[in-house]
């Protein structure tokens, strides 16, 4: 028989990282409805496919149902791809919000399909009245080009002894069409200066289409991951664009700062197993579950002991044992940091687990040898947690905040790991590790988000200097992170082009100061008064979370994440309300789009 318990556990965060990663009443919790039927999917193709004409589309034109999660108060969100010709438009898709009827409520898109094809649409901007969809490559030679292109030497011959890169799992290659974007002036704009420019000042539009393979590729190299999608030009393999797919934040840690905490844990055949038989469901284990990589690059087996106190709150001694007390303080991190994540989404938004269907997932420690770097993996939706080296254990409480956030952003909108969206994906993040973090210094308890608890800082606990990996209200402090959108933004890694948007989040939360001199002052915020008003953490996060899982498609960028921010927070808490104006400020306040006075004269 299986007993459930939830006993205290040792557990002082010994070095975990805290990685950059992520009141009216309170707004209705999210829902979880079974997923549509393949009917009620064919029905929605049919339903959005019959206004093509209307959108200026032809009949090559159709949608492709890709993912489904729950919305409030009984809807769904269900994603659908654009397609043409059968083939998905990379970038190019719905968002559809249905009630309880199946019946649609709101349609978002992110239009990257209009000059395909011989609609009306393409006549406004000819571009290519026909598009071949016949490939002059096979998927093999994708996927060979693809790897080339992340490990030019893949033998240890040919890498003066380099050890060989292997698969995590077997590499994917989809033939799609791939719109290759540029960005154009809006007619206003055509006379600014560059550094005058504001992020609603310039629009994306498609370049040209081109045939080809978006290629997945996640493979290790002598312990590290190595994760990376491709696009493959289907006519003569040559690399069109790629980006790195570990969505990871460097550790930093000095922690054991969480003293004793409860984590919840399961006893089978005489055994206690952190496995938490309260969270979640299905997965790799069935439950939640912490495993001992035990210094290797998998994910190892499930952490087992003879009692049920775990850990001594200490640093991982590197070389010593991963299953004694000191061993076992890495996984209580872990799990504490899981739990305290999955009853924040849960208890706030009704959000269960990820995937937003409660299903479980799962955390590896003690990855690698002295491993400076925790990530998420879209092969398993876990997350592995290094040691640290030049910082100690990285499973602090924002760092397994911030890697869960990209699990729940893979599961809704999917933001692309790459430019502005991949900046707004990793802020994503971010938000979620601080949110995290407050929720758990309140006692992880309650239906709303605590207004304090949080540092704003990610990666001050776990560094060895207490000195944060990226600092929310003004991230140029890190010397790399902009504090402002600017034309530049998107050729950015993603942990630093996510500045602007967690400056956002700050100043929509915590609002900002009329000090010039000072660490929250924006020079953008030019209306009454100069300083701001916030919001407060909960509905700065409600609103978020709203436009990420039913707004966002995988392409928006900053000026679009502003317009269904505005949105989201006028179907929270009305079209003049204080919240949607201090939406529009704190966009403002980043410089995206114009600011506006908090009150109306």
């Amino acid at each position: 028989m299986t007993h459930r318990r939830t006993l205290p556990a040792a557990l002082l965060c010994a070095s975990l990282c805290a990685l950059p990663l992520a009141d009216a009443t309170a707004a209705p919790m999210m829902s979880s409805p079974k997923a549509a039927s393949a009917q009620a999917n064919a029905a929605l193709v049919s339903a959005l496919a019959a206004a093509r004409a209307s959108r200026g589309l032809d009949n090559n034109h159709s949608f492709v149902v890709t993912r489904q999660h729950p919305g409030v108060q009984g809807t769904q969100v269900v994603r659908a791809a654009h397609t043409y010709k059968g083939l998905r438009i990379f970038g190019s898709e719905s968002v559809v919000v249905l009630d309880t009827a199946g019946a649609i409520v709101s349609e978002a898109a992110s239009e990257r399909r209009l000059h395909l094809g011989r609609g009306s649409a393409n006549r406004l901007r000819p571009m290519t009245a026909d598009f071949s969809v016949k490939p002059a490559i096979f998927s093999r030679a994708a996927i060979d080009a693809a790897v080339a292109a992340t490990v030019p030497a893949t033998s240890a011959a040919a890498s003066g002894g380099a050890p060989a890169a292997t698969h995590v799992a077997p590499p994917t290659a989809e033939l799609l069409i791939y719109p290759v974007m540029r960005i154009e002036r809006t007619p206003g704009a055509a006379d600014k200066l560059e550094a005058e420019l504001n992020a609603v000042d310039v629009v994306e539009v498609v370049d040209h289409y081109e045939l080809a393979y978006l290629v997945r590729t996640r493979m290790q190299q002598n312990g590290r991951p190595l994760y990376y999608d491709t696009i493959v030009s289907a006519k003569d393999a040559r690399i069109i664009d790629r980006w790195n797919m570990v969505q990871s934040v460097i550790g930093v840690g000095k922690s054991q700062y969480n003293g004793d905490v409860p984590i919840s844990t399961t006893l089978a055949d005489g055994s206690y197993r952190m496995l938490d038989p309260e969270r979640g469901t299905g997965g790799a284990h069935g439950a939640m579950a912490i495993t001992n990589a035990n210094n290797s690059s998998s994910a190892g087996k499930m952490y087992t002991n003879a009692t049920n106190t775990w850990g001594d709150g200490k640093q991982y001694v590197r070389g010593g044992s991963t299953t004694n007390e000191n061993g076992q303080t890495a996984a209580v991190n872990a799990m504490w940091g899981l739990m305290n994540t999955y009853d924040a989404l849960k208890n706030v938004l009704g959000w269960q687990s990820l995937d937003g269907h409660n299903t479980a997932t799962y955390i590896a420690v003690h990855v690698n040898t002295a491993y400076d770097n925790a990530y998420y993996s879209d092969t398993c939706a876990c997350m592995f947690i290094g040691d640290g080296s030049s910082f100690t254990s990285l499973g602090s409480i924002d760092v397994i905040g911030h890697e869960m956030g990209h699990g729940v952003t893979a599961a809704t909108s999917d933001l692309v790991y790459s430019g502005e969206s991949g900046g707004l994906n990793e802020s994503s993040s971010d938000i979620g590790g601080e949110i995290v973090e407050a929720y758990a210094r309140a006692g992880g308890k309650g239906e709303a988000i605590p207004n304090a608890g949080n540092d704003w800082m990610l990666g001050t606990e776990i560094s060895r200097e207490q000195m944060p990996l990226r600092w929310m209200f003004r991230p140029s402090k890190d010397g790399s992170s902009p504090d402002a959108w600017s034309t530049s933004l998107r050729r950015l890694d993603v942990h630093y082009s996510s500045g602007p948007n967690n400056r956002m989040f700050y100043f929509l939360s915590q609002g900002s100061k009329a000090d010039k001199d000072g660490d929250y002052y924006s020079k953008y915020l030019v209306k009454s008064p100069l300083a701001m008003s916030g919001i407060g953490t909960d509905k700065a996060f409600r609103i978020w979370f709203k436009a990420n899982t039913t707004k966002f498609t995988s392409s928006t960028n900053y000026a679009q994440a502003r317009e269904k921010m505005v949105e989201a927070a006028q179907e929270l808490y009305g079209v003049a309300s204080a919240e949607a104006i201090a939406v529009q400020r704190a966009y403002a306040a980043i410089n995206v789009g114009a600011d506006v006075d908090e009150v109306a004269p």
